[in-house]
């Protein structure tokens, strides 16, 4: 049996709903390769779009969202992790980061991510890569 150290760190991206530039992310759709009729379908959903907040039985005026995804909309996780995606490749993963099957570690879901590493000096690097990859597409504090 072999030991291997092993670091982790969990980011959780707050409020990463509300920070997307949205003709980033039609970009981002874009480059991936998803038709153009698609991508002016999510526009179109996401174009005009309006809020309300409850509290307890008060519920408040309309108002426009003019970024940033929906909440409770089932569109919205897939978007976002399209554009975590996107981050991602963008990051230099350091060479010595912990490989399991024959991989470097970073594992992600919706808004939270996970990145593994042998040594704390590699998931700090790669943490502050990340964050860097998604502050230049996304708008506000992200974690």
């Amino acid at each position: 049996m072999v030991c291997i150290t092993c670091h982790q760190l969990f980011i959780d991206f707050k409020k990463a709903y509300d920070s997307f530039r949205r003709e980033v992310l039609y970009k981002i759709l874009n480059e991936f390769g998803i038709p153009r009729k698609l991508v002016r379908l999510v526009k179109m959903s996401l174009t005009e779009t309006y809020s309300r907040v409850r509290v307890g039985k008060n519920v408040s005026d309309r108002f426009p969202i003019s970024k940033s995804l929906r909440q409770g909309d089932v569109l919205s996780p897939m978007l976002f992790n399209f554009a975590l995606d996107y981050a991602i490749r963008r990051v230099q993963v350091k060479r010595d980061g912990l490989k399991l099957n024959g991989t470097y570690q970073l594992l992600a879901y919706a808004d939270d991510v996970n990145i593994l590493a042998g040594s704390i000096h590699t998931v700090k690097e790669n943490a502050e890569a990340l964050v860097a990859a998604t502050v230049e597409n996304w708008i506000g504090s992200m974690c």
